[in-house]
Parts: structure tokens; C-alpha cells; sequence
């Protein structure tokens, strides 16, 4: 990761901190009993974490704390937007599927643009636990971390919530769609 060209300028260090306050401050339901000055106090201490929240900000995810880590003493951000990053959807799964693409190839794939955006790509299981947050994706679907013995054998999973419940579902990992993306969390 080149960490000098991902710096953010003090204006839009400013503009995030006070954009990710007033969303922690309106969703009290993503993260009771979390205090924002406390999560303040990491964010400013990490400046390539706030570089990548601003990427998840600036691709339609709407990043906000979902969670802490007492362990690690980390705090949990998401993409919270209701549907799937509008910034990173029509993308297949992995550079191998992208590779594997003959014609009509996307511009990019989750796993790759997850890694240079320093987010991970939810797992099944983190896609469920956001959904006991919200009603996400009920009109798009996102690619989640897929199991390594379905990706060898040329799957991907994706999620999507409809008839209020999440469903997991496979294709080609080379696939891809208008209204699939993939949502990032990252530890602060």
C-alpha cells in the first residue's frame, strides 16, 4: 500500500470526522453504549484507517461503527448505505475471474478493490450480523468472502435480503451485475 498517496488533506480529514459524527450521533442503534469522543480518539490516531474510511465514504458506503472489539480494544466500521456501494458494484468477484474474462470484462473485482481500499470484504457471517442493523441490499446484493474449496472450483458467494430475510446464493465468481457490489469493514 503506498501510504504517501494515501493521506488526506486537514479539510477532508475535517469533513469526515464531522460526516462520521452526525451519522455515529443518528444511528445510536448500530453501536449502543459507544461513545463517538472515544472513537474520535482512534480515528485520529490512524491516519491511513481515516484514508480508507474516506474511500468507503467517497464509493457510496456510508461507513459507520457497528461494533467493538473488546479484546483489541478496536472499533467495528461498516458500510451502512442501504444498498450496496453505488461506487463498487458491476464488478466480478477476483483478479482470477477478472483474468479469466474473454470480453465484455469489468472494470475491477471486490477482492482487489477491497485490499487497495485497506477494507475487508465481509464474510457471511458479518453480512448477517449487519443485517440485525438495518434492512440492507433489498434491491441490490453484495460479494462476500467466499470459502476457499467453492472459489477453487470457480464459485463466488453473494448476499442480497428480500421477503425480509438474507439469502446467501453462488454464480461464477466471473460474474457481474449493475446492482452487485461488495460492503467493507475495517478495524479502527
Amino acid at each position: 500500500m503506498n501510504t504517501a498517496k494515501k493521506k488526506l488533506t486537514s479539510e477532508q480529514r475535517k469533513q469526515l470526522l464531522n460526516l462520521l459524527e452526525v451519522r455515529f450521533e443518528k444511528n445510536m442503534n448500530r453501536h449502543k453504549g459507544l461513545e463517538w469522543n472515544k472513537v474520535l480518539a482512534r480515528l485520529e490516531s490512524d491516519a491511513t484507517k481515516m484514508w480508507s474510511l474516506h474511500t468507503m465514504e467517497e464509493t457510496g458506503g456510508e461507513p459507520d461503527v457497528i461494533g467493538y472489539d473488546k479484546k483489541t480494544g478496536e472499533y467495528i466500521f461498516c458500510d451502512c448505505s442501504l444498498e450496496s456501494p453505488t461506487g463498487r458494484r458491476s464488478i466480478c468477484y477476483d483478479g482470477e475471474a477478472l483474468d479469466a474474462r474473454k470480453e465484455h470484462k469489468p472494470q475491477d473485482n471486490a477482492i482487489d478493490m477491497a485490499s487497495n481500499m485497506g477494507v475487508e470484504i465481509l464474510t457471511e457471517e458479518e453480512y448477517r450480523e449487519l443485517q440485525k442493523l438495518g434492512k440492507f441490499d433489498t434491491k441490490t446484493s453484495s460479494w462476500v468472502k467466499t470459502p476457499a474449496a467453492i472459489r477453487k472450483l470457480g464459485g463466488a458467494l453473494f448476499c442480497d435480503r428480500r421477503y425480509d430475510h438474507v439469502f446467501v446464493y453462488h454464480n461464477g465468481a466471473q460474474s457481474y451485475y449493475a446492482a452487485r457490489g461488495f460492503r467493507g469493514l475495517i478495524r479502527v
